[in-house]
C-alpha cells in the first residue's frame, strides 16, 4: 500500500485560514453573549424576567435570601447595575460619600437629599458639581417633613445628559458660581474623568423607587412610600406578598448579614402607600445607625431605595399632655400658587378653616414669602416640603395619617377651590359656624361629607384678574362632573386609600353628599394660567395633558389638544350659567379685590394689611 500523499502548501494554508476564521466566530459569539447577559434588559431585575417570576407560584423568601438580594444590589450600585438600590452622592463633607441622595426626576431635574444630621452645613442655596464638570444652581426645598433631611433641587446641565448612562450623582457645594477661581475651572476637566469613576449613580424616577418614610402611631408602624409596585389604578398588591427591610447605610458588603436589621410582612399595600411595622427600638437609638427602608415584592429583589427610616422622637417625661384637636384644617398640594394663596386662606379662614396644610411639589415663585406674611397675621398656614412627582394621593395619605391628631376634619380642596353655600349670600359678614355646621350636623357614623364642583370659565378674561378668582370669573358650565371631600380623619380606613377627590373608609363610616354646600372650581382660567398645567399634573394616575392617552375623557379639557396651544375663542368657552354669588358675596365681605378690613387681621396690637 503506498503512502498517501502529503497536502500540498496552498491546502495547509487554506485549512490555517479556516481554523482561526472558526476561532475569530468563536470569539465574538461569546463577547455577543457576555454583552447581552450583563446589559440592563437581561438583567434579573428586568420587566422581562419580573414578568416571568410573576406567573411562578409566590412564596416566602426565607431572610438569608433577601439579605443576600441586598449585598449583591449594593454590589451591584458601586459597579455596573443600571439602577443602583442607593443613589449616595460626595456632599460639603467629602469624606463621607453617604452624605446625600439623588434621584434623577422628570425634565432633567435631579433631586438632592441631605442626611437629617446636617446641622453643620451651611443654609441657603447650593450648587451642584456634577462629576463630568458642568454646574448648576441649586434652590433650596427646606426639610422633608418626615426625616427631616434637607431637599435641593438642580436641572441637570446639558453638557452632563451626554455622558454615557448610568449618570452620576453630583456633589453640593455650598458656594456660588461666581466664587470660582480660575485654577478651579482649568483643574475641573482633567478631574472629570478620576470623578465619575467615584461618584455613585444617581436614582431614576422613571422606575421602581421607594422614596419616603414616616412613622406613625406613636411609633408603631411607619408608611413607607414606593412608585412602581401597585402602578394601575384599582389594582393593588396583596400585602402578603410585600416585606419590609431595614438596614444600616453601609457602602460596606463585607458587613454580610449585619447590613439588613429587620425584615417583616407589610400590613397594607394600597397605590403608593405601605404600611410596615417598626424595626426594633434597638436597631436605631445611635446617631450613626440610622436605617434604609425598602420593600420585597415576594420572588424579587428588594427595591432600589433612597427612604431613611426616622424612629420618633423619645418623650422625655411621663406627663400625659394632649391638644385639643382643631374641627376643620384644609390640606392641599401646590406648586407656584403664591399669588393665589392669600385669597384662598383669608376666605376661607373666615367661614370656620382653623389650619391649612400646604403640601409643597417644588414651588419656584415666593410661596415662602406669602405663608411667612399670613403667619405674620395670625393664620395658622405651614408649608411642608413634597418634591415627588406625581404623587398627590401619596401625599394625602400622608396628611391624613400624621395630622390626626391636629385635625378632627380635613378639607381636601385645591388653591383654585373655594367652599360656598348659596344660603350665605343674605350674610353680611362671614362667620366659622358656616363651615362648621357641615360637619357638626352629620352623624356620628358619617365619615366624609362630599361637595359637587361647579366648574369656572374664563368668563371673557385674557389674563389673571387683580381682583381674584372668586371676583373675576363670573360664568361656569352647568353640569357637576366631580366632587371634593370633608374628611374626618379617624375614619379613614388603615389602607390610607383615596383618588384625591375622596378617601376610602372604615367598614363602620359612611358617606353623605351635601344638599348645602358646593365648591366653586376655578378651573379653567385666563389662558396664560391654564397652560401652566401643561408642566405636569399631580395625580398619579391621572395621564399628563400632554401625553397622547384618553383623549375624549372626563379627565381632559373639552376641545383642548396635546399641546399648551390657545384654542379659539378660549376666553368665551365653558360659559353655560351666570353665576355672580360668590362674586357678590366676597365683595360684600371682604372689598373688590380682598382690600377691606375683614381681609386682614390685627395681632399683638399691630394691623397687618391683605395688600
Amino acid at each position: 500500500m503506498q503512502p498517501s500523499p502529503s497536502p500540498s502548501p496552498r491546502r495547509r494554508a487554506t485549512a490555517r485560514a479556516l481554523l482561526r476564521l472558526f476561532f475569530l466566530v468563536a470569539l465574538s459569539l461569546a463577547a455577543l453573549l457576555a454583552f447581552v447577559t450583563s446589559t440592563p434588559s437581561s438583567s434579573s431585575s428586568s420587566p422581562g424576567r419580573r414578568a416571568l417570576r410573576l406567573v411562578l407560584p409566590r412564596r416566602r423568601q426565607p431572610l438569608t435570601t433577601l439579605l443576600r438580594a441586598v449585598r449583591r444590589d449594593e454590589h451591584e450600585a458601586r459597579t455596573n447595575s443600571p439602577v443602583a438600590p442607593r443613589a449616595v452622592g460626595q456632599g460639603h463633607r467629602s469624606s463621607d460619600s453617604s452624605d446625600l441622595d439623588a434621584v434623577l426626576l422628570p425634565d432633567w431635574e435631579v433631586l438632592v437629599l441631605l442626611r437629617p444630621d446636617d446641622d453643620d452645613l451651611p443654609s441657603g442655596n447650593a450648587t451642584c458639581a456634577f462629576p463630568g464638570g458642568a454646574r448648576s444652581p441649586a434652590r433650596s426645598l427646606g426639610r422633608m417633613p418626615a426625616s427631616g433631611r434637607r431637599a435641593f433641587t438642580c436641572a441637570m446641565p446639558r453638557p452632563e445628559r451626554r455622558h454615557s448612562r448610568p449618570f452620576r450623582a453630583p456633589r453640593l457645594v455650598f458656594a456660588t458660581l461666581s466664587s470660582l477661581t480660575a485654577d478651579d475651572e482649568d483643574a475641573a476637566p482633567a478631574a472629570a474623568a478620576a470623578a465619575r469613576s467615584l461618584t455613585p449613580e444617581m436614582m431614576r424616577w422613571s422606575g421602581r423607587l421607594v422614596y419616603d418614610s414616616a412613622a406613625i402611631d406613636g411609633g408603631g408602624n411607619v408608611l413607607v412610600f414606593a412608585k412602581g409596585v401597585n402602578p394601575r389604578q384599582g389594582v393593588n398588591r396583596d400585602a402578603a406578598d410585600i416585606r419590609c427591610i431595614y438596614y444600616r447605610r453601609s457602602t460596606a458588603a463585607e458587613n454580610g448579614d449585619r447590613d439588613v436589621v429587620a425584615s417583616l410582612p407589610a400590613t397594607t399595600s394600597a397605590q403608593q402607600v405601605f404600611q410596615c411595622p417598626a424595626p426594633p427600638p434597638s436597631t436605631a437609638t445611635a446617631a450613626e445607625a440610622q436605617l434604609r427602608v425598602t420593600l420585597a415584592v415576594a420572588g424579587e429583589d428588594p427595591i432600589p431605595s433612597v427612604a431613611t427610616y426616622i424612629p420618633p422622637p423619645t418623650r422625655r417625661d411621663t406627663t400625659t399632655t394632649t391638644t385639643k384637636k382643631k374641627l376643620i384644617c384644609a390640606c392641599t398640594m401646590v406648586r407656584d400658587v403664591a399669588k393665589f394663596l392669600r385669597e384662598w386662606v383669608v376666605y376661607h379662614a373666615a367661614v370656620g378653616v382653623d389650619r391649612f396644610y400646604l403640601y409643597d411639589n417644588g414651588s419656584g415663585d415666593d410661596l415662602d414669602g406669602q405663608v411667612r406674611q399670613l403667619s405674620a397675621e395670625g393664620f395658622h398656614v405651614s408649608t411642608h416640603s413634597w418634591p415627588w412627582p406625581k404623587t398627590q394621593e401619596a401625599g394625602f395619605s400622608y396628611a391624613a395619617a400624621v395630622h390626626l391628631d391636629s385635625c378632627e376634619w380635613m378639607a381636601f380642596v385645591d388653591v383654585d377651590e373655594f367652599i360656598f353655600s348659596p344660603d350665605w349670600d343674605g350674610s353680611g359678614k362671614p362667620t366659622k359656624s358656616m363651615l362648621r355646621s357641615i360637619v357638626t350636623a352629620v352623624e356620628p357614623d358619617v365619615g366624609q361629607v362630599t361637595l359637587g364642583c361647579k366648574d369656572f370659565g374664563p368668563s371673557g378674561q385674557t389674563k389673571h384678574p387683580k381682583e381674584g378668582v372668586t371676583q373675576g370669573y363670573t360664568c361656569r358650565r352647568r353640569a357637576e362632573e366631580r366632587h371634593k371631600s370633608l374628611v374626618r380623619l379617624d375614619s379613614v380606613a388603615p389602607s390610607l386609600m383615596n383618588s384625591v377627590h375622596h378617601f376610602e373608609l372604615r367598614p363602620e363610616f359612611k358617606w353623605e353628599r351635601s344638599r348645602d354646600a358646593r365648591v366653586n372650581h376655578y378651573k379653567y382660567q385666563a389662558w396664560d394660567e391654564f397652560k401652566v398645567k401643561f408642566r405636569r399634573r399631580v395625580s398619579t394616575y391621572v395621564a399628563d395633558w400632554t401625553d397622547r392617552v384618553n383623549h375624549g375623557s372626563k379627565d381632559r379639557t373639552p376641545g383642548l389638544g396635546f399641546e399648551a396651544v390657545e384654542p379659539a375663542r378660549w376666553p368665551h368657552k365653558f360659559c353655560e350659567v351666570e353665576d355672580t354669588l360668590l362674586r357678590d358675596v366676597t365683595r360684600r365681605w371682604f372689598g373688590v379685590g380682598f382690600t377691606n378690613k375683614l381681609a386682614h387681621r390685627t395681632v399683638g396690637g399691630t394691623t397687618h394689611s391683605s395688600s
